[in-house]
Parts: structure tokens; C-alpha cells; sequence
């Protein structure tokens, strides 16, 4: 059987009163701050993650799908395909755009808003397929034909 105090060797051990629920709290927060420093390696970590978060959600936002141009394509930049789903709507907006708006070759952002229940089938809701590829192939062909009309 371990020791009550093996996490507490050379050091007095800490006393709360136990009637008082934020003493408690108090105690168990700064018996994690005293260790916090030790471990550097999850520091690192915390703070990395922070960053890629911070990177995620400046540079993709609403991004659900990043391409690269089509092979044997003049053009330099792919797309940006993004979604927006508002709370409490049921209208989502599909959003095409270029990966690079200040480049040449770039064209303006197309989008297509729809209620969601015109692609889901009200028992279960299961997910029409078929119409929302319909959907999503004409946003994509209203980019392509401004790229044309250029």
C-alpha cells in the first residue's frame, strides 16, 4: 500500500477545512500550478496547440475543403470551398472562392444558399445525395463560368 504523502516527500502536508468547498477548490487548483512548471513537455504542447488554433481559425475559417489547381492548368491558385450554417437556421451557405483572392487568374466567390431540408429526407433524416452533388456541381460551374467570361 503507498503512502498518503508519496507526491508530498520533504514537504508538510497541506490542510483544508473540509466544510468549505471553495478552500477545497482553492487547495486542489494550486497543487496543480505547483507542478505545472515541472512538466515542460505539456506546456510546449499547450501552447503549440493554442497557436495551430489561433492559425486555423484566421487563415480557414469556414474552410471545409482546400484544392490545387487542375494539372496541366495555366492557372496558379485552387479553391476554397466553404460552408456556413448560421444557429437556429436552417439556411446553409456553400461558398466558392480562391485560395489566392489577390492573384490574376483569381475570380470572384460564388455562392449558393439553400435550407438544409431540401437535401434531407424528413424521416431520419437521411442525406439526398444525389441533389446536393446537383447543387454543388452547378456552384462549381457558376466559378468556372466567370473564370470564362473574363
Amino acid at each position: 500500500m503507498a503512502s498518503k504523502n508519496s507526491g508530498t516527500q520533504g514537504k508538510s502536508p497541506k490542510k483544508v477545512n473540509l466544510l468549505d468547498q471553495n478552500a477545497i477548490k482553492n487547495l486542489l487548483d494550486e497543487s496543480i500550478t505547483e507542478k505545472f512548471p515541472e512538466n515542460k513537455d505539456f506546456l510546449f504542447y499547450v501552447v503549440l496547440s493554442a497557436l495551430l488554433q489561433v492559425i486555423t481559425y484566421t487563415k480557414e475559417k469556414n474552410a471545409i475543403l482546400f484544392t490545387h489547381p487542375p494539372p496541366g492548368s495555366f492557372h496558379t491558385t485552387g479553391l476554397i470551398v466553404s460552408s456556413k450554417l448560421p444557429r437556429f437556421s436552417d439556411m446553409l451557405t456553400l461558398t466558392v472562392a480562391s485560395a489566392d483572392p489577390k492573384s490574376v487568374a483569381s475570380n470572384k466567390p460564388v455562392q449558393l444558399t439553400k435550407s438544409v431540408t431540401e437535401w434531407l429526407v424528413h424521416q431520419g433524416g437521411i442525406l439526398v445525395e444525389g441533389l446536393f452533388s446537383k447543387d454543388v456541381e452547378r456552384l462549381i460551374d457558376d466559378y468556372a463560368a466567370d473564370r470564362k467570361r473574363k
